[in-house]
């Protein structure tokens, strides 16, 4: 009998390695039986430049919203955004791992904006999706040329199409981006002011074992090699994702950088680089200390899962 996994929704940009391995029969190869619950329901949907304070709000609109409820056991989000969700969760969700794919952001203004440096974004306002990859990106991105004080950013829509017309439309200074839509806005005439990629990492109850991220892996390792032998193939997912938006179906695979989709196998989470970001979201007070970085970690179920996921090579 097939083992019940429930995820939740996914974007390519953040998890088509999982996408291409339930659409392409690896999961069941695996023995899983996956299904994936929708996420999000009460995730911000316009831009709200009166809310510039993300403690004020849940860590759980958007990533993990199904999961803190028990419709789903496993998600996948940004690294900094899960730290978070693991110090706040109520369902015991705990880190187990890197998930596979290294997503991009970018930094952008619009085609007529007065700003042509990222110093230039001094004191002016940045809409950024709270708890968000991108939205702790950009202060990573930005503390390069500004100091904390000079960085203002405001509540923006979780998907980066309602970001983009944001932008267009003149409600905020800046935003931030990942594909289709960084092409999207390229394309435009919009200008990046800076760019990165990020990890993210794999979060699940208790509910899921060893054995079942094991085989949640060795069939992720199986789409990572896919991609990566046929990158232009894979590219085509972030179209049709996003079947409903003329600017994005109007891409071609042509039009979209396969520099920017990198995915790697997955592996637990390196000890020095979870301690500095701990320590970075403390700076930021966005984690309250109460809570160790060990502790955010399974680091038994990690450490045993990626061995037997490696052993099986």
């Amino acid at each position: 009998m097939a083992t019940k996994l429930l995820l939740e929704t996914t974007a390519p940009f953040q998890g088509l390695p999982e996408l291409v391995a339930y659409n392409e029969g690896l999961f069941e190869a695996e023995g899983l039986d996956v299904e994936f619950m929708e996420r999000g329901q009460n995730a911000p949907n316009g831009t709200n430049t009166n809310v510039t304070n993300p403690n004020l709000l849940s860590p759980f609109m958007g990533h993990a919203s199904t999961f803190e409820t028990g419709q789903a056991g496993m998600y996948n989000a940004c690294e900094w955004g899960n730290y978070r969700r693991v110090q706040d969760t109520n369902v015991q969700g705990r880190q187990l791992g890197r998930r596979s794919i290294v997503a991009y952001g970018a930094l952008v203004v619009a085609p007529d904006s007065t700003i042509y440096t990222p110093q230039q974004l001094a004191n002016k306002l940045i809409g950024v999706p709270y708890f968000a990859g991108t939205h702790y990106l950009c202060l990573l991105m930005l503390e390069g040329f500004l100091t904390r004080d000079l960085i203002k950013t405001c509540l923006a829509p979780n998907g980066s199409g309602t970001r983009y017309r944001s932008l267009m439309n003149g409600e905020i200074d800046a935003t931030t981006l990942t594909e289709p839509y960084i092409t999207v806005a390229e394309k435009a005439g919009c200008r990046i002011m800076v760019l990165s990629p990020f990890h993210g990492t794999e979060v699940a109850n208790p509910g899921v074992d060893m054995e079942t991220y094991a085989a949640f892996n060795r069939a992720v390792k199986i789409a990572v090699g896919r991609i990566n032998a046929d990158k232009r193939k894979y590219l085509q997912y972030f179209i049709d994702a996003y079947k409903s938006d003329p600017q994005v179906t109007a891409l071609t695979v042509e039009d979209l950088n396969p520099s920017r989709l990198q995915v790697v196998e997955p592996a637990p989470i390196p000890e020095e680089e979870l301690q500095r970001t701990y320590e970075w979201m403390l700076g930021w007070d966005m984690l309250d200390g109460g809570t160790g970085a060990e502790d955010l970690v399974d680091g038994q179920k990690q450490t045993e899962a990626h061995d037997l996921t490696a052993s099986s090579d």
